[in-house]
């Protein structure tokens, strides 16, 4: 695994305007919720079987139903998710399940990929093979 560039990083301090410690905090709690976010949103996608705007591709009589509201525990603070669903309610989601509160463990392994340098492509494949989800 590559580590990121000085490039990468003057990237990422710019666009949070990292002066601190705390600053630091809240850019991995951005690049957390927008990690799972987009996960979620994958689940979804390969629940149903075609993307959010790829009707063509549609196979089922099941679609997207809107999304609820969910507050999850991390280290860095609470982090606010819409949980993607689907009109059948046959969606299960996987990175974060129905009834989970807290996803510090989870939170960690990202955090770590991240640091070791890894691609959001990577990370995505490394989720697959933890959680089995095709993104």
């Amino acid at each position: 695994m590559s580590q990121l560039t000085p490039e990468q990083i003057a990237s990422i301090m710019d666009a949070y305007k990292i002066t601190s410690t705390e600053d630091i905090h809240h850019a991995v709690k951005d690049i957390m919720k927008g990690v799972l976010q987009q996960t979620l949103e994958a689940e979804l996608d390969v629940s149903l079987g075609y993307g959010k705007y790829d009707r063509s591709q549609k196979d089922t009589d099941n679609s997207r139903n809107g999304s609820y509201k969910k507050q999850v525990k991390s280290s860095f603070g609470p982090i606010d998710l819409a949980i993607p669903r689907d009109r059948q309610g046959e969606h299960e989601p996987i990175i974060v399940k129905k009834g989970q509160s807290d996803v510090s463990n989870l939170q960690e392994r990202v955090i770590s990929m991240y640091g070791k340098g890894m691609s959001n492509r990577d990370i995505y494949q490394h989720m697959h093979e933890i959680y089995g989800v095709e993104i």
